[in-house]
């Protein structure tokens, strides 16, 4: 089957005006009287998702072009100010449609997961930082990868072998690896289950004896590196099999869907673009996988 940003967009769309019509907890108060918005969430949720997809990270360029290029599809397009208001709104919605396409599909019921985390930069400068709205949550980090400071936030992601993510949080940057999965193991345990037992694959700032022991007691094997003078331990050719594929996924945040370059701001603003990015993963994922395309984490087809 032939796709193309449209065919996604359409399919998107369906998928996420049937769920907010199925889940009335999710849809907005609005007063009985007064003008009734022209765009709907499910409509202003997809587009969000083609912004980061076609790699427009400001707002004002991204309405001017999609004004002209997709009002075949979406007509009453708000203006900046308005879309950007309506957007910051719909965290918790884009949540709910995340995690309604990662079990639209089966690949979330593969019994190996991946974890790691990945900086994700709110500042550039001394200035940026003591002025700043994220004060309260952003921080200095280390990116071992870069070997380099940063200040911001971390994104922690565990996904399938397939790259779809099944689990992610913001975080400081100092906030430690070791507790966010175990939060998220504690949250999400529908996410961290199999019948069979599942496998958590992970880097070695992970390795931690309690989190290890606590990770087995829930049904979860951990599959790390070793300590350097450890006995070799087992799943060393699965170690090494898929752990790149956490690095890929992080690098098409970061190359293909510019995760540092979000431009957010303040905390609902920075909140909702990292959402936007892996919505915009997830639907791409979700969408090869219906019809059938050989690799699930392309989006070599909806980039233009």
């Amino acid at each position: 089957m032939h796709v193309d940003l449209d065919t996604l967009a359409t399919a998107l769309y369906c998928r996420i005006d049937d769920e907010l019509k199925a889940s009335p907890q999710l849809n907005r108060w609005r007063p009985p009287v007064g003008i009734t918005p022209k765009i709907t969430d499910a409509e202003l949720i997809t587009v969000s998702a083609m912004q980061v997809l076609l790699g427009y990270h400001n707002e004002s360029q991204w309405i001017r072009y999609a004004r002209k290029s997709i009002r075949h599809l979406f007509p009453h397009l708000p203006k900046q100010p308005g879309y950007n208001k309506r957007l910051r709104g719909l965290t918790t919605q884009i949540k709910h449609c995340i995690a309604v396409l990662v079990t639209d599909t089966d690949l979330w019921q593969h019994p190996i997961r991946i974890a790691d985390s990945t900086p994700v930069p709110c500042g550039m400068s001394r200035e940026t930082a003591q002025r700043s709205n994220l004060d309260s949550w952003a921080g200095y980090g280390y990116c071992a990868s870069h070997s380099r400071l940063f200040w911001g936030l971390r994104l922690h992601l565990v996904t399938t072998v397939h790259g779809l993510p099944v689990a992610f949080a913001l975080t400081n940057a100092k906030t430690d690896e070791r507790e966010v999965l175990v939060d998220l193991v504690t949250l999400q345990p529908n996410m961290f289950h199999h019948p069979d037992g599942l496998i958590l694959v992970v880097d070695k700032g992970y390795r931690d004896r309690a989190t290890e022991t606590w990770l087995n007691d829930n049904g979860i094997t951990v599959i790390r590196p070793a300590y350097r003078k450890e006995p070799a331990r087992p799943g060393r050719s699965l170690l090494r099999a898929v752990r790149q594929s956490i690095e890929s996924v992080n690098q098409t945040f970061k190359g293909q869907l510019d995760l540092e370059q979000h431009g957010g701001r303040t905390i609902t603003g920075v909140a909702v673009r990292v959402l936007q990015r892996v919505l915009a993963l997830t639907a791409a994922i979700w969408h090869n996988w219906h019809t059938g395309q050989p690799v699930l984490r392309s989006l070599v087809a909806y980039d233009h």
